[in-house]
């Protein structure tokens, strides 16, 4: 994005000179703020196969973030009410016990979405400033975070976390047996809002880095590679959060040198990951069958030794 010469051939040397302006230091900061939230969360939206809303609110986002550049205020005030606003007339959909919910909800957030597209287009158009500034707001940009916005997306990220403490046991058994829960009495509905609140904040946070667009690079991606490595709750959550750092962290380092958005990165990075997961699945389960036919040969008795 700098375009600067290149890397050198020690990357400490390279990390050092990139730590030594603050600007990459605060972007170093407001990445591992969202990488940490982004993963916890989409851990939680993959799980709960809510990718399409997820993607949604990000999408809406951007007509939020659009609208407050234009009218001269915070853009980060723009991300999250945009985003909360669409969760919350998500969250009014209601629920049929017959299963048609889900075609309903599909309905609406795809509604949604495209008056968010249209309005989007709306303010960008009336906003008529540098065009560096909207592509910012599609495709992300590490450059400019304020000391006032890495402060912001910590203390949300600390919020939004806390709040998934609160709710994540019961958000799990809801979403692994929603019967039985609702059976013992978990507020199965109640969750579901809350969830879509906190998603929301998170799609907002999220797009600040990645731009509305990509969100998808870190909700989705580290979360579906860890679950195609673990099925463990603990485990899978922290691998993802291992995974969303290491793409963010790599994604800035590399756009660093770069004229391209660290969106482009971000996702690129984050699919190598996705696809690795998958190849490492594949293989532990190409030696389970083999283990498993293995096993049943040699059980099977081998023929003139059945009468022995």
């Amino acid at each position: 994005m700098l375009a600067l010469a290149g890397p050198g051939a020690n990357p400490f040397d390279d990390l050092r000179q990139m730590l030594a302006l603050h600007f990459m230091v605060n972007a170093f900061r407001a990445g591992a703020a969202v990488a940490v939230l982004g993963a916890v969360i989409g851990w939680f939206m993959v799980l709960r196969r809510q990718s399409f809303v997820g993607h949604t609110l990000a999408v809406v986002s951007f007509p939020g973030a659009a609208a407050a550049l234009w009218l001269g205020v915070s853009v980060t005030a723009g991300y999250f009410a945009g985003s909360i606003a669409a969760a919350l007339v998500i969250a009014l959909v209601p629920r049929s016990p017959a299963g048609r919910a889900g075609t309903q909800e599909s309905a609406v957030i795809g509604t949604v979405q495209a008056f968010a597209l249209a309005t989007g287009a709306l303010f960008v158009s009336l906003y008529g400033g540098f065009l560096d500034s909207v592509t910012g707001l599609l495709f992300g940009s590490f450059l400019g975070v304020s000391d006032g916005q890495v402060v912001a997306l910590v203390v949300m990220t600390v919020v939004v976390l806390a709040a998934m403490t609160v709710i994540g046991r019961p958000l799990f058994f809801t979403t692994v047996d929603r019967n039985v829960a609702t059976a013992r009495g978990v507020p199965e509905r109640a969750l579901s809002v809350a969830f879509l609140v906190v998603l929301g904040c998170t799609a907002a946070e999220v797009s600040q880095i990645t731009g509305a667009l990509l969100v998808f690079a870190l909700l989705v991606m580290p979360a579906a590679a860890a679950q195609q490595l673990t099925a463990r709750p603990v485990l899978g959550l922290c691998l993802s959060v291992v995974l969303g750092l290491v793409v963010v962290w790599l994604a800035l380092g590399v756009a660093f040198y770069s004229t391209w958005p660290v969106g482009f990165f971000v996702s690129s990075f984050g699919f190598a990951a996705y696809l690795a997961a998958g190849g490492v699945r594949l293989v532990r389960e190409r030696k389970r069958r083999t283990v498993g036919l293995g096993a049943g040969r040699a059980a099977v008795p081998a023929p003139g030794m059945a009468g022995a």
